[in-house]
């Protein structure tokens, strides 16, 4: 009995001892690590939002804002995580070596994917749009509301949502209707040949002249613009700021027909003449 006793006691110590080692050997490295690992994350956080504000005083846009916000963050933060491992005794050097080889599994599994994030780094630094310009692209059109790393998002005039991923969006023709601050109305209005052409000409010139969202700088343009088939073609072009366009474009043809109709000038239709040759 008094064996068994003394063999417990010596199992006792040893593991005490055994213990008390690896605290003192591996705690303090713990306590470090997680040190690193809070003070750290405290201070990339500091770091990034001062970025932020930074790039806010610059009047950055907001998606590039975000964007290097977020990649800022996650860069800082890996090295963190690899400081308080290495403060563990962990090699650091095979860790990132794993990293490594799964990013690239990640990165081939993933192609077409990280394809719409490269995509999203062209536009975001590019620029060739911004969120809240009117733009058409892979046969739609809409109002940019969000860009995000995989995918852009449009709203249309009839509200509905249209998402395409990045990578297509930028493998084709974009235009953005509203990258300037001035847009011109290209209208076309058909008179007829029997209709005096020069009164025509100067009731549509009159119009924009008087409309007041038409700019004065260019100023508006009013010119035969092709001889058709049924009618003579006068083409009008008057500039307006981008915000005005749809607004002057409907009140401006709206004047026009009401003006036609005053000074008796004819929208002609299609017609045909049909001659009939008699025999005899």
């Amino acid at each position: 009995m008094l064996q068994k006793l003394e063999n417990h006691v010596t199992t006792v110590e040893y593991y005490t001892d055994v213990a008390i080692r690896f605290g003192s050997e591996y705690g303090l490295k713990l306590l470090g690590a997680l040190a690193i690992f809070f003070v750290g994350k405290w201070i990339v956080q500091k770091i990034v939002l001062l970025m932020r504000k930074g790039m806010q005083r610059a009047q950055v846009d907001t998606t590039l804002i975000s964007f290097a916000g977020n990649a800022l963050s996650v860069v800082l933060m890996i090295a963190v995580i690899v400081a308080a491992a290495s403060n563990l005794g962990i090699n650091t050097t095979s860790f990132v070596a794993v990293f490594g080889a799964a990013g690239l599994a990640i990165g081939l599994a993933l192609k077409d994917t990280l394809s719409n994030v490269g995509a999203a780094v062209l536009i975001i630094f590019f620029r060739p749009f911004k969120v809240g310009d009117y733009i058409q692209v892979s046969g739609v059109e809409g109002t940019v509301g969000c860009i995000n790393l995989f995918s852009t998002t449009l709203t249309t005039i009839d509200n509905r949502t249209i998402i395409i991923p990045n990578g297509a969006l930028i493998s084709g023709n974009i235009i953005n209707y509203t990258g300037n601050e001035t847009r011109r109305i290209d209208m076309v209005f058909d008179i007829d040949y029997g209709d005096n052409m020069k009164v025509a000409k100067n009731v549509i010139m009159e119009i924009l002249q008087a409309h007041p969202k038409v700019l004065k700088d260019p100023e508006p343009l009013v010119a035969v613009g092709e001889l058709a088939q049924n009618s003579v073609q006068l083409y009008a072009r008057p500039w307006v700021n981008v915000d005005d366009y749809w607004t002057a474009r409907f009140e401006i043809i709206e004047s026009v027909k009401e003006a036609f109709d005053r000074n008796h000038i004819t929208v002609p239709f299609p017609q045909m003449v049909t001659h009939v040759k008699r025999e005899g």
